[in-house]
């Protein structure tokens, strides 16, 4: 039938020539099919890989890892496998790696760099997903770490995209690198006159009752200072915390058990005081008025 003459020609039709090798239509509509084929085929298993490893509780950043891991892998055999069933050389392709230590020289150090830091992160594991981390004033959550850069959602809400090789570069503050412990401090200061023992104990007392804090180490309260209209306390603990927000309930919830238990005991929580003293040479006259 001339239709299907016609579409074989269309097949047959010669777009170039590749290393003696003849690329017509239906051999790159042939590529392409074994291509998109052959990539949503990993891609289920590469799906189905990944939720089972979560299943098994693994941490997301070796998840993550593992994923770009069978990427790349899933690629570099599609590549091949597909350049050996159409007869095609690799030598065809040694142009490619000229070109690119071109682009690399001219202008791709940036890029190349984050690229060989997101890879460092991923292995070396100093920041991970999850983690809570500090840098250059900002706090948040590592929800990602990508190719370039990472992302990270501070305490606000929003997203910041760091660069990966700033992250090597700088100093980042990591929460929760090795455990989720941290040390925090509630001060509180009573009015002159109120027994010093007594505080400390009761201070002690809020913090070892305390659930959310660790015994080990054991809280400890120090008697800071004489202020000026107060005596002041400071209280040390430890406690687990993924990010800044727990450690500011922790400190809220004591400080509220603090409150409730000077109220019980009589112990007076201090507040500015200052003695007003007038030198006047006339009499001053001083009138009390009060409401009818």
């Amino acid at each position: 039938m001339p239709s299907i003459q016609t579409f074989w020609n269309v097949m047959a039709f010669q777009l170039f020539n590749l290393q003696d090798q003849p690329v017509t239509v239906g051999r790159a509509s042939l590529t392409v099919l074994i291509i998109i084929g052959a990539y949503a085929i990993a891609s289920l298993l590469g799906r189905i890989l990944l939720n089972r490893m979560a299943a098994k509780g693994l941490s997301q950043d070796l998840i993550h890892l593992l994923k770009r891991l069978y990427l790349i892998l899933i690629i570099a055999l599609l590549t091949f496998s597909v350049l050996e069933l159409l007869d095609v050389p690799l030598t065809a392709f040694a142009f490619v790696s000229g070109a690119i230590a071109i682009g690399v020289g001219f202008g791709a150090q940036n890029i190349l760099n984050n690229f060989i830091s997101g890879w460092i992160l991923m292995w070396e594991r100093p920041i991970r997903i999850g983690d809570f981390v500090e840098l250059d004033g900002a706090r948040g959550v590592v929800e990602s770490i990508n190719t370039r850069s990472t992302c990270i959602r501070r305490v606000d809400g929003v997203h910041l995209l760091v660069p990966n090789s700033h992250l090597l570069e700088n100093i980042v503050v990591n929460w929760t690198l090795i455990d989720k412990m941290a040390r925090s401090t509630v001060r509180v200061g009573v009015a002159y006159g109120s027994p010093v023992e007594h505080v400390i104990r009761l201070v002690e007392d809020i913090a070892n009752e305390d659930p959310h804090v660790l015994a080990d180490p054991a809280p400890m309260v120090i008697f800071e200072d004489f202020g000026d209209s107060a005596l002041i306390f400071d209280l040390y603990f430890w406690g687990l915390a993924n990010g800044e927000r727990d450690l500011r309930l922790l400190r809220s919830d004591i400080r509220r058990k603090i409150d409730s238990a000077f109220r019980e005991h009589n112990i007076s929580i201090a507040f500015p005081q200052r003695d007003l003293h007038l030198q006047t040479v006339a009499p001053i006259e001083v009138r009390i008025i009060t409401p009818e």
